[in-house]
């Protein structure tokens, strides 16, 4: 387990961690807007969801260590050649790579193996483990990140320069590109061999009918809906750094270790909820870890707290994070209030992730777009009031996925 919740990680440091947290300083050294990252990170989104459907059929048929271990591989490549500090254009190739190399032969194949590691009354402990685990390792290398940023910065009151924020960076992506190739090497040691045996002892057949049933299922349909709304809220994240700088006046410093405290909150949020959930159900905690969202977003969106000390604004980032990644720790766990067969399991996870990781086309380019090139309070407001229609959305799903499930 320990291999995967690394893996499960270290496979997105480079294409979403990095821009999560260091996305300040990734503006000025890049010399690009948040517009301009999104159309990056659309064409991520683009090629990743072809990437979901097919990869879930190559996870049933073959072993994990094989495709994870490549995937990484894969992915540190592309690692380095954004050490160059390429244009935009080449970035945006770079993240049309990634999210073939990121998906394609990993995540159904992650997930997979993360439901058979959990029997059927520990699913919400097993994904809870492997989201909080997944966090933990990324705010530390997060916080790693950001003491290099530290360390090559110059002291206070001299000026920080291009060169100065171009060099930083450069050593930032490339310690996290070393990890990323050592997490690869790790799971080809670690990860057995020989693909874990079904309980039933029957080797998976593919059958196109039984998958395309999958889609008409509502409780498919409801399962997607959900994890596009949580996915949607964690893409928000990555505006809290920027927040702290545009809003708040943070230096470039305290903005990112503002990002790196966030993202310490993930595996509290996720193990705790996984843990709780199981003395539940998964599927009933989600309605109040949606119903956290449309009270936090509403506030900040609002503006009720703007008058006031900025450590109830704070607060909020904090429970909304909270909520966030409370989501993410459960939207897998409830695969097996669906029934679905453990064989078709990869299956599955590739049909609700197309629909419900469509937020990686659309999202930080409707994030960029909302924002503009200077963002201010009033933009952030916009954005927040805007966003609070995506979790109302996921409380239904939410609440019409429990009906569905009840009668199985």
């Amino acid at each position: 387990m320990f291999a995967l919740v690394i893996a499960g990680e270290a496979i997105f440091l480079l294409p979403f961690i990095l821009m999560r947290v260091f996305k300040p300083i990734i503006r000025e050294a890049f010399l690009i807007s948040d517009a301009q990252i999104g159309e990056a990170q659309a064409l991520y989104g683009i090629t990743a969801m072809l990437s979901y459907f097919f990869g879930g059929f190559i996870a049933d048929k073959w072993e994990p260590k094989k495709l994870l271990s490549l995937s990484l591989f894969l992915t540190a490549v592309g690692g380095f050649w954004m050490t160059m500090i390429p244009s935009i254009f080449t970035l945006k190739l770079l993240y049309a790579f990634w999210g073939v190399s990121t998906i394609l032969l990993f995540w159904a194949s992650l997930i997979k193996a993360t439901r058979q590691w959990g029997n059927e009354n520990n699913q919400g402990l097993s994904f809870g483990l492997l989201d909080g685990g997944r966090g933990l390792f990324a705010a530390s290398i997060a916080l790693f990140g950001a003491s290099i940023l530290t360390y090559f910065f110059p002291q206070k009151g001299v000026e920080i320069t291009f060169n100065n924020k171009v060099e930083t960076l450069q050593y930032i992506i490339g310690t996290i590109t070393f990890i990323v190739f050592l997490v690869s090497l790790l799971v080809w040691k670690a990860l057995p061999t020989k693909p874990i045996k079904f309980e039933t002892g029957k080797e998976f057949q593919f059958n196109f009918k039984k998958a395309f049933s999958l889609m008409k299922q509502k409780k498919v349909i409801f399962h997607s809906i959900i994890i596009f709304c949580a996915y949607c809220s964690y893409k928000l994240t990555g505006v809290f750094g920027t927040y702290a700088k545009d809003v708040w006046n943070y230096s470039l410093e305290e903005a990112t270790y503002f990002a790196v405290f966030i993202q310490y909150t993930r595996p509290i949020a996720a193990i705790s909820i996984g843990w709780i959930a199981d003395k539940f159900i998964p599927s009933k905690i989600i309605v109040p870890s949606f119903s956290i969202l449309i009270f936090t977003s509403a506030i900040l969106g609002f503006g009720f707290f703007n008058d006031q000390p900025m450590f109830l604004s704070f607060t909020i980032f904090i429970f909304m994070a909270l909520g966030t990644y409370s989501l993410r720790g459960l939207y897998f766990a409830i695969i097996e209030e669906t029934k679905t067969p453990i064989q078709m399991t990869g299956t599955l996870v590739g049909i609700i992730s197309v629909i419900g990781f469509t937020p990686d086309i659309f999202m930080s380019l409707f994030i960029g777009y909302m924002l503009g090139e200077n963002p201010t309070l009033t933009e952030y407001q916009y954005l927040f009031t805007t966003f609070t229609i995506i979790p109302i959305v996921g409380l239904i799903a939410a609440l019409r996925f429990r009906k569905s499930v009840s009668k199985l």
